[in-house]
């Protein structure tokens, strides 16, 4: 499953969660899926963030390609 389908369902059960009346076993099934979209989610993001890499330029002008760490990014 891609990210935005998990993610997608992830809010569908959220919103379940938050605005059906359930029975306790129907909100911890939902709660047990939701935990489980959410690690699938988290580690599509760790591998993403892997692969991605940014280019920077020196001072002198030359472009380099560095790997993505947060570090990089100015806040």
């Amino acid at each position: 499953m891609d990210f935005e389908k998990s993610l997608k369902q992830l809010e569908d059960i959220v919103r379940k969660l938050e605005e059906e009346e359930l029975t306790l076993e129907q909100s911890m099934e939902l709660f047990q899926q939701g935990v489980g979209l959410s690690k699938e989610c988290s580690k599509m993001l760790d591998e993403a963030e892997q692969k991605v890499s940014l280019l920077i330029k020196d001072k002198s002008g030359e472009i380099s390609e560095q790997t993505f760490e947060m570090s990089n990014i100015d806040a």
